[in-house]
């Protein structure tokens, strides 16, 4: 039995499997129904979410109309790691996303640790996202003059913090919701009910088929886009015929350091994409779809922030966005166009659950691919035979989802998030490094473009290290007196030498280098705090699979 913990899937096999029929070399076939609109319609879904309705002012706040600049740089960062998606994509057309990418180039533990890390970015990303839904919904209500009790719409540890920083400043706190709030058994009963609702729809909208979240997908996809159509062509018609351009002067107010410091709110507006890698075995040719699927999203999603941001800034003056959560509501009401304002508040709603179903969608199918391989329960791979989709792991997805956002804070949630994602991303792209090479060209299959890095990424390396030398001077000279950021980035400084010295000696392409850099490097912008919970989780599932998923793995047994 083979027994190595870096133990990897054969590429030529999972080909020939699903040349036959085969998912994964598995036997349990699911409806082929998604085609490259379906795919690239369920990227926006994914992309154009909350973020925009929200990111977006902060963003603007820090860089004035020049955020615009930051979106392209964003753009591209995420392009990086999109064509990476896109030959992982066309060369392992299974699903899985990066943990089935990971198992094929890194071996079977760092597939095992990038599935668990899925895990995380899936579930919690829902549960901040179903938390955004709420606050949103209930605004609605509230125009409708309908009015839920505060303990029926946020959760308790949201209202256990507002209670305990009253606290500390000395504040009145008999009024607040934590004080007010019905008792059951002792404890207060507080609840963010909309939140819960909408995940059990979601998933039982994505436990009941493909072919119905697609539709129901693409019918969201569409209204939003309308929606933020509508905005563009108002925005942009009360901006030059009320002669308002003049907010767009100053056009880079704080330069572009200005622009850079929401640079990390901004990519994280973009994460989604990866999603629809996990629906490979139901589309009808994943080879050529899936990587046109996740490149046209990333374009067209790319172009709307941009033409959303110059909206904004160019109705109203970039410093009103201070601490706006939802700026295009603002700027409509600000300009006493309440009507659209509430139209807004609606698209956010269906944005919101936009994200909601391809991220309920994405997750079961990452618990499905391991559970095939054995590195779960066999319950987690179970296909209804009614509805063809992967019922048990949905279902358990739903309660994973459901149970926090009832009671949890999102804020606490956010930067888990983006940890987990950022972490797939940097094994999605440094793993096309160990990619085998095609003998041949195959027609119609994606290949990601060569560009040597012997040069060019060192020399990036120097004028990164010219632009940041203050900081590294500051970070070396008080070492011992760092805070865990500092030592991160100095970490960051340690590891992207090393790819340098790598990239010359190997004549890496730098395309997947240089996502690989990027991504690495927004992680270590992350708070220190989240790193903490991130390796408690990881611990948690290196334990499980250590006691469990070594055992059962497919792969040992296989003679070696």
């Amino acid at each position: 039995m083979s027994q190595s913990i870096f133990r990897k899937k054969s590429l030529e096999k999972i080909i020939r499997d699903c040349e036959a029929g085969l998912g994964d070399a598995h036997e349990n076939k699911m409806d082929k129904v998604l085609g490259v609109k379906d795919l690239t319609f369920m990227g926006i879904a994914a992309v154009i979410g909350a973020g925009i309705f929200s990111t977006i002012g902060t963003a603007a706040y820090h860089g004035g109309p020049g955020v615009i600049f930051l979106f392209f740089i964003t753009a591209i960062t995420c392009g990086f790691t999109a064509l990476c998606y896109a030959e992982f994509a066309s060369r392992v057309p299974v699903a899985g996303s990066a943990y089935t990418y990971s198992y094929v180039s890194f071996g079977e533990v760092i597939a095992w640790i990038i599935g668990w890390a899925l895990i995380l970015e899936y579930a919690i990303g829902n549960v901040v996202v179903a938390i955004s839904w709420s606050a949103y919904f209930n605004n609605i209500l509230k125009d409708f003059g309908i009015h839920l009790p505060a303990w029926l719409s946020i959760g308790c540890q949201t209202a256990k913090m507002e209670y305990q920083a009253a606290l500390q400043n000395h504040q009145a706190v008999n009024d607040l919701l934590y004080m007010t709030a019905p008792q059951i058994a002792g404890f207060r009963f507080i609840i963010n009910l909309p939140a819960f609702i909408v995940v059990v729809l979601i998933t039982c909208l994505a436990y009941v088929g493909i072919n119905e979240s697609r539709k129901s997908a693409n019918f969201m996809v569409g209204l939003k886009l309308v929606v933020l159509a509508f905005i563009a062509v108002v925005g942009f018609w009360l901006i030059f015929s009320t002669d308002k351009t003049k907010n767009w002067t100053p056009f880079l107010p704080e330069g572009m350091k200005g622009v850079l410091q929401s640079v990390s709110s901004v990519f994280f507006a973009y994460i989604g994409f990866d999603a629809i890698s996990t629906t490979a075995e139901e589309c009808r040719n994943p080879q050529k779809d899936l990587p046109r699927g996740m490149i046209y999203s990333l374009l067209i999603c790319t172009v709307i922030y941009i033409i959303t941001a110059l909206v904004i800034t160019g109705l109203v003056n970039y410093k009103e966005f201070l601490n706006v959560a939802d700026p295009l509501a603002y700027v409509f009401n600000k300009i006493h166009m309440q009507k659209i304002g509430f139209i807004i508040s609606v698209a956010a709603v269906v944005a919101s659950t936009s994200v909601l179903l391809v991220f309920q969608i994405g997750q079961p199918r990452i618990w499905m691919s391991m559970s095939r391989d054995g590195l779960m329960p066999p319950a987690f791979s179970r296909i209804s035979k009614r509805y063809r989709t992967p019922g048990f792991a949905t279902i358990i997805t739903g309660f994973l989802v459901g149970i926090p956002v009832l009671m949890v804070d999102d804020k606490l949630m956010t930067d888990l998030t983006s940890i987990g994602t950022l972490f797939a991303f940097v094994l999605v792209c440094s793993g096309v490094l160990y990619l085998p090479a095609l003998n041949q060209k195959i027609p119609g299959k994606f290949k990601l473009p060569y560009l040597n890095g012997k040069f060019i990424v060192p020399l990036m390396l120097i004028g990164f290290l010219y632009v940041f030398r203050e900081r590294i001077s500051e970070a070396l000279t008080n070492l011992n007196a760092e805070s865990y950021q500092e030592i991160l980035f100095l970490l960051f400084i340690l590891a992207a030498g090393i790819i340098s010295v790598l990239t010359f000696i190997r004549n890496y392409s730098v395309i997947p280098v240089l996502g690989t850099l990027c991504c690495l490097y927004l992680m270590i912008e992350i708070p220190a705090k989240s790193w903490t919970v991130f390796f408690l989780w990881m611990g948690l599932g290196l334990a499980i699979y250590l006691l469990y998923g070594r055992r059962k793995s497919k792969l040992a047994e296989i003679p070696s």
